[in-house]
């Protein structure tokens, strides 16, 4: 590759993470439904018609947004295994990590909510999402390591069935307990039922499904 060509992409590379940056500060001041592809182009201080040379519209420029955030939450799993006890104790923490996620970058959980709500096509993904879909299955592997390491040490029962179909089971399960966690708490309190207590009723139940 010439010095040139290096260059060129190297200012590329750059030119899209400063959309991506001003799209992602708007998101977490705004939300999404609110962000215009103009007022990324005004953050990132760059024309309209060049932030539609990087995405060809707001959807495709969402799915970016999602790819770093699930290379966020990749990170956060991975470090939550390390010195952990046992294989279960790793999977235990990744979903408490999952939970600081959604709490502490809630834009970053929200892209990839409404990623999880789109209707994928059938046959060859765009680009940007097909990199979402790996960044994903990066994500799922973390707890297949995790589910793999606690059946070799005995602290998962050896007949959960296939691990990754058992890291998207128990993905699901989270994703799912921590949207009813922050968008029903008044209803879960009405029933005379603490968010922290729902939560923690919770992670027992489904740890105690992988025991031995």
């Amino acid at each position: 590759m010439s010095y040139l060509t290096e260059r060129r992409l190297e200012e590329r590379d750059r030119r899209r993470g400063e959309i991506v940056d001003a799209a992602e500060a708007l998101y977490a001041e705004l939300g999404w439904d609110v962000v215009t592809m103009d007022q990324v182009a005004r953050r990132a201080r760059l024309s309209r018609a060049l932030v539609y040379v990087y995405f060809k519209d707001k959807a495709d420029l969402h799915f970016a947004l999602v790819e770093r955030a699930l290379n966020a939450l990749r990170i956060r799993f991975e470090a939550a295994r390390e010195e952990r006890a046992s294989g279960l104790g790793e999977v235990e923490a990744i979903g408490r990590a999952y939970f600081a996620f959604a709490r502490e970058t809630p834009h970053q959980f929200d892209a990839c909510a409404r990623f999880q709500a789109h209707a994928s096509p059938d046959g060859n993904l765009p680009p940007n999402e097909a990199a979402c879909m790996t960044v994903g299955h990066r994500v799922h592997e973390v707890i297949v390591a995790a589910l793999d390491r606690g059946i070799a040490d005995r602290s998962v029962r050896p007949d959960i069935g296939d691990p990754y179909m058992t890291a998207l089971t128990l993905w699901a399960f989270t994703h799912g307990l921590i949207q009813i966690a922050s968008s029903k708490a008044g209803a879960l309190q009405h029933e005379g039922i603490a968010v922290e207590a729902f939560v923690e009723h919770a992670f027992a139940l489904a740890l105690r499904s992988l025991r031995p």
